[in-house]
């Protein structure tokens, strides 16, 4: 079943003056009601039946309208991420009452990132899966409620009409990448990967994108990367993404994502406790490839590489085993003492790829470690970096979009964590000590002295647990690599 695409359009009519059958009206704490309710929602602020505490919920019925009156806690404390919070309970009770056009009164004096993100929170919020299930199972639910919105208005007195469509934009790009993590291995390959960047490119101006299989991977010299696809009889699948927009300017952006499509951790395999999670394995892949098509339909003036590594990691014949030595494509050697390590090893000759594209600034998004998840649980996701100024940018576009990140240190002792015995480099050394630092440490060798970072989304790749993003895939990185690239355009 084909997910559809919500309707979303920006107004600077009144809530009242739309065709929504439901309007949305967040109320603060200890202040008056907003301008724009009708009395019979007035009434039951005043009374005390509905309240501004965050998230409350108060129904009302005027002039042929539902009208939601969603509690937005104190107005000192109301942020863009409270302002998602509000628009996914919104969209839940608005699914209750059988809601087919949402229309939400933008908070009065609210700038355009609290439009944005009502409009997010609704997008996200509004994800369904149910790619796999039949007609039959699901016309047999005794739910018969619609499963969507079909259109949301946002009403705001100033022009909202840029934000609101560009915040549509990067949400459904977001539930694309989910709807690609949560394909299981069996369907979603590297080469349906593939062919799925394939025929999103098509349709982009400015985009071209270019698939190499193992052949190409080989004549590339991209020794990691083929040692960990030689495992599997499904071949494995260099995406490279490149985007020209309208007037370009500034650095040229390298997205580098990992797409382990499946991950048993090779020979040396992992426990089969949660081993159907490893699907999730392509997440920084699928990120990478919707937030490059985001980017693309907005039409952002900037040059953009985006490098996607997909391959299956699977035990046989053929597989790499510990202590296998291979060469990457810039030239390091490095010693495989635990092919459960597999993701640095695509990312390392992808990096290098992004540098050979003439990448200026690079940030990679992979689920590289377990480590990451025991440090920062699923809040934040972590972040590496050999260059403050880019570190700022990325830690500021997550505050922005609520995808946040927590910077962990790289500095010169952690190398020695990684020094092969008999070759330069070792993927998986013995010694348990950070984990998480480790990987990007050694990541670091493959990106010359080009800016660079790395987001470790272990974590927050799946069931994330938000308001506004429920069991499963997240798909987190794709708002806030969009986020991070508008930072580098001019002001519209």
């Amino acid at each position: 079943m084909v997910r559809p695409e919500m309707q979303v359009s920006a107004t600077t009519q009144p809530p009242g003056a739309t065709d929504a059958d439901t309007v949305a009206i967040g109320s603060f704490e200890e202040e008056d009601p907003p301008a724009a309710a009708p009395p019979e929602l007035r009434e039951l602020l005043a009374s005390g039946e509905a309240s501004g505490s965050f998230k409350t919920l108060a129904l009302a019925h005027a002039g042929g309208k539902r009208w939601l009156s969603v509690g937005l806690g104190a107005g000192a404390r109301f942020t863009p991420e409270r302002a998602r919070v509000a628009a996914a309970v919104a969209r839940e009770r608005a699914r209750e009452l059988s809601t087919r056009v949402l229309c939400w009164q933008a908070p009065a004096g609210s700038g355009p990132e609290v439009a944005a993100a009502l409009v997010e929170g609704t997008i996200l919020s509004d994800y369904r899966f149910e790619r796999y299930k039949s007609a039959a199972a699901q016309e047999d639910s005794s739910d018969r409620r619609p499963k969507h919105l079909e259109r949301l208005i946002i009403s705001s007195p100033e022009e909202r009409e840029l934000a609101v469509e560009q915040a549509a934009v990067v949400a459904e790009a977001a539930n694309a990448a989910r709807d690609l993590q949560n394909r299981p291995a069996n369907d979603l390959t590297p080469s349906a990967l593939a062919e799925h960047a394939q025929a999103l490119a098509r349709g982009l101006d400015g985009m071209t994108v270019e698939v190499e299989s193992g052949e190409g991977i080989s004549a590339r010299k991209m020794g990691a990367f083929a040692a960990v696809a030689q495992g599997s009889e499904q071949p494995p699948a260099l995406i490279t993404l490149r985007y020209d927009g309208p007037a370009a300017s500034g650095p040229v952006l390298g997205f580098v994502g990992k797409a382990i499509t499946f991950d048993s951790g090779g020979i040396s395999l992992k426990p089969g406790a949660k081993m159907s999670e490893m699907k999730f394995d392509m997440s920084g892949g699928a990120a990478v490839i919707e937030a490059a098509g985001a980017i693309a339909r907005m039409r952002l003036p900037l040059r953009l590489r985006a490098i996607v590594g997909a391959a299956e990691n699977l035990p046989s014949g053929r597989a790499a085993k510990p202590g296998d030595i291979v060469t990457a494509a810039n030239g390091t050697t490095i010693e495989i003492n635990n092919t459960d390590a597999e993701g640095r090893l695509v990312l390392a000759d992808c990096l290098s790829h992004a540098v050979a594209e003439g990448a200026e600034r690079i940030v990679d998004v992979a689920t590289l470690t377990g480590a990451v998840i025991v440090a920062l649980g699923s809040t934040h996701a972590g972040l590496l970096s050999n260059d403050d100024e880019l570190a700022e940018r990325i830690t500021a576009a997550g505050q922005r979009t609520g995808e946040i990140v927590w910077r962990l240190p790289l500095h010169g002792e952690y190398d020695e964590l990684i020094k092969g015995t008999y070759a330069d480099l070792d993927n998986a050394p013995e010694a348990r000590k950070a984990g998480a630092i480790v990987g990007g440490a050694f990541l670091s060798n493959f990106v010359d002295e080009v800016p660079w970072a790395h987001l470790d989304i272990a974590g927050s790749a799946w069931d994330l647990d938000r308001a506004y993003v429920g069991k499963g895939a997240s798909g987190y990185g794709v708002r806030l690599l969009a986020e991070l690239a508008r930072s580098y355009c001019p002001p519209a």
